[in-house]
């Protein structure tokens, strides 16, 4: 086993379970605002490994709030307004299954090469699980409604926004959910991991479940 350099911590041991059993690749899925991108970045740093998210490789219409760098494309307002929520689901699992085979391509240089942790929605169980490839790990957060509809409130400061506004978010809020249970649903039919981020979980606990997890 390769000694990890001192600024690796493993205070729980999982990093060193997942070293003594070669994990090169740790997947987190999840649906959106989970803290996906947050607590990968910081597994990546445990590990001493690399970071990246699905969202790079091809992004779906984004979330549709404004921010102070970015106004809300016209397309991206025009997606969530007019689409019912089967819909956005429809739209959103189809892109992710177009942009499997890069995903894949990504596990699988990485599953033999340099430490990756992968973060995204993209990630959807079945296919993760039905992956050939040895040396990898996939954990999914999840959250609460509430906590969920806490952050999307937060991003998109919807106490001072428009109705117009508040519609998109409530929108990308319903789509969010319905990815959850869906996602749910697979996890536990193909009895994958999960890790619940809760309310107030800080982001080295979360490190530490998703590593006990995916070790």
């Amino acid at each position: 086993m390769n000694t990890p350099p001192e600024s690796v911590r493993f205070p729980s041991g999982a990093r060193r379970v997942a070293v003594v059993r070669g994990v090169r690749v740790v997947m987190i899925g999840g649906t959106s605002n989970t803290g996906k991108s947050t607590v990968a970045e910081a597994v990546a740093a445990r590990l001493g490994f690399g970071h990246r998210s699905t969202d790079l490789l091809a992004r779906h219409p984004g979330r549709p709030w404004r921010t102070p760098e970015r106004e809300v494309p016209p397309h991206v307002a025009e997606h969530y307004a007019t689409l019912p929520v089967d819909e956005l689901i429809d739209s959103v699992l189809g892109h992710y299954e177009r942009l499997w085979p890069r995903n894949e391509e990504l596990i699988g240089a990485h599953a033999t090469g340099p430490g990756l942790v992968l973060e995204g929605s993209a990630l959807w169980p079945e296919r993760v699980a039905a992956l050939d490839l040895p040396h990898t790990a996939a954990v999914w957060l999840t959250a609460d409604e509430t906590v969920v509809r806490a952050r999307i409130h937060a991003a998109g400061r919807y106490e001072g926004a428009t109705p117009e506004e508040r519609f998109l978010m409530d929108k990308f809020l319903a789509r969010s959910m319905r990815y959850q249970s869906l996602m749910v649903a697979e996890l536990d039919r193909l009895g994958l991991a999960r890790v619940d981020v809760g309310k107030d979980r800080s982001v080295p606990e979360l490190v530490d479940a998703v590593l006990a997890q995916a070790s």
